[in-house]
C-alpha cells in the first residue's frame, strides 16, 4: 500500500544577518536580488519581493529600533512548496501586530506608503513577537511557481 503524505519541501534561498544600518540596505538589496535571480524566477517578480523586503527593513531601522544601531536584522528567505517566505528578524521592542496597518493611501504626504507596497506585492504579511525572548518577525509570503532549480 502506497501511503503519500504531504511534507512540505523547504529550500533556503537566503540567510543573512545585517546590523539596522542604512548603508547596508544596498548589499542587503544586491544580495537578495542575486540569490532570487538564481532560482530562475523574472524580473518582476523578483524586483518587487527585493523592494518589499528593503521597505520592511527600513520600517524595522525607523519603527522598531527608532534609529539606526548596530543590533540585527535577520533575514531568511526559503521556499516551502509553492510559497516563498520571508522572515525579517530583529531584537528590537516587541511592537504591536497593528504598526502594520497603513494610513489612508488618501492621506498624501511623504513616506508611510511602504507598508501599502509591501501588501500589494506579497499574498500575507504578519508580525509577531519572536520565539526568543525578544524582538519581533515579520513574515511575508508570496505565492510562486517553484523555479526548474528548485524542483
Amino acid at each position: 500500500m502506497n501511503h503519500q503524505t504531504n511534507i512540505p519541501h523547504e529550500h533556503v534561498i537566503l540567510e543573512h544577518q545585517f546590523p539596522a544600518r542604512a548603508r547596508e540596505l544596498g548589499p542587503t538589496r544586491a544580495m537578495t536580488q542575486m540569490a532570487l535571480n538564481n532560482h530562475g524566477w523574472g524580473s518582476d517578480i523578483v524586483d518587487d519581493i527585493v523592494l518589499a523586503i528593503d521597505e520592511a527593513c527600513q520600517n524595522i531601522i525607523r519603527h522598531a529600533y527608532r534609529g539606526e544601531c548596530d543590533d540585527p536584522i535577520i533575514l531568511h528567505i526559503v521556499l516551502n512548496n509553492k510559497d516563498l517566505v520571508v522572515e525579517l528578524e530583529d531584537h528590537a521592542p516587541t511592537v504591536s501586530p497593528d504598526c502594520m496597518n497603513p494610513r489612508a493611501f488618501e492621506d498624501i504626504r511623504p513616506g508611510g506608503l511602504g507598508c501599502h507596497f509591501i501588501r500589494q506585492v506579497m499574498d500575507t504579511v504578519s508580525i509577531e513577537p519572536s520565539s526568543t525572548e525578544r524582538g519581533n518577525v515579520m513574515r511575508m509570503i508570496k505565492g510562486v511557481q517553484p523555479p526548474p532549480t528548485c524542483q
